[in-house]
């Protein structure tokens, strides 16, 4: 949006005189043909400097006007996904030409910076009410209530996957060095499945599926790992099992066998793996087992369960400990999706 020209400064001065005179601020804009504003604007500088024309300033004067910022962050904020080409081509609609390197300076001076959006679950209506409810149910339950739950869940880890992101120190024109490269495949060089749980006494067994996992073999999962994760963890009596609303957790005959062995699930509301504590835990397995580089897939599982049961038990107690913090973010975030 173009800047309006300014005024000279007889034009000023006069505002300036007439306003001594006594006439209003409309009186004085009809008489001479300006807006009230402008007139409102010259006679408030003069009170405060004694002075009408323009103060000096360092550097070249924005070629955007303060209107033109104020429809540019009115954009960003209703679109955060506009582009700079987006915002030159409607500020060139208005009457002004930049380019996008203006533009960027522009949202930086307002505290803006381009970032990457983070993948987040697809929330409905009817998660962000559930996920809501769930918060607000257990928002006030003790630490002892969480200390009984045995969290649970599932992951993939590839043969090259958080490698690719690792960073290296080097000199400008070593980049093909092959120390400061990271070798990678097509396909993340293949991956496994893993199912693990924990509490706040420490990590279960993990398990790598094979295949692909259905009803049976999840109910498979939980007899031989499960159970004896909760005796090995001492959770004595009344403990709960979380898991998500996977169609294979919540089938009839999944249910029925956790009924049989009396174990307590707590409700879960779906698309909510910001809920569950575990995914500290996977980040942190994945971390790990980069650093050690796996060859194959069989030594990638063996590097899997060493440096799951690595994890130390103090971190569990810590991610249960501060359990309530995630149910108050999802609060004043109406439900949508929080960080973890």
């Amino acid at each position: 949006m173009a800047k309006t020209k300014e005024l000279s400064e007889d034009v000023r001065d006069k505002i300036v005189d007439l306003h001594k005179a006594g006439m209003g601020y409309k009186t004085i804009a009809k008489q001479l043909g300006e807006k009230v504003t402008t007139v409102g604007a010259i006679i408030r500088k003069w009170k405060k400097h004694k002075r009408t024309v323009n103060l000096p300033r360092p550097g070249t004067p924005c070629k955007i006007s303060p209107r033109g910022v104020a429809m540019i962050m009115r954009t960003v904020r209703n679109q955060p996904r506009t582009t700079r080409e987006d915002l030159v081509n409607d500020i060139k609609a208005a009457g002004t030409i930049v380019t996008k390197k203006t533009i960027g300076n522009t949202l930086r001076l307002e505290g803006l910076k381009s970032c990457s959006a983070h993948k987040v679950p697809l929330l409905k209506k009817a998660h962000i009410h559930v996920r809501l409810k769930f918060a607000n149910e257990h928002l006030n339950d003790s630490d002892d209530n969480w200390v009984k739950v045995l969290w649970s869940d599932e992951t993939k880890m590839e043969l090259f996957g958080i490698n690719s992101t690792r960073r290296v120190w080097r000199r400008r024109n070593a980049a093909y060095d092959p120390k400061n490269t990271i070798p990678t495949v097509k396909h993340g060089g293949g991956n496994i499945m893993l199912w693990g749980c924990f509490s706040a006494k420490g990590t279960g067994q993990l398990h790598r599926i094979k295949g692909t996992m259905d009803r049976a073999m999840y109910r498979q999962i939980l007899g031989e790992n499960l159970l004896p994760s909760a005796r090995a963890l001492k959770m004595g009596r009344g403990w709960v099992f979380q898991h998500d609303n996977d169609p294979k957790h919540t089938a009839k005959a999944t249910k029925e066998w956790l009924k049989k062995k009396h174990i307590k699930v707590l409700e879960w509301p779906s698309q909510s793996p910001d809920l569950n504590p575990i995914e500290n835990l996977w980040r942190e397995l994945k971390v790990q087992v980069a650093k050690r580089q796996p060859r194959n897939l069989n030594d990638l599982e063996k590097i899997c369960k060493e440096e799951w049961d690595k994890i130390p038990p103090e971190m569990c107690a810590n991610l249960v400990a501060n359990y309530k913090k995630r149910l108050t973010s999802v609060i004043p975030n109406k439900g949508f999706a929080t960080k973890y």
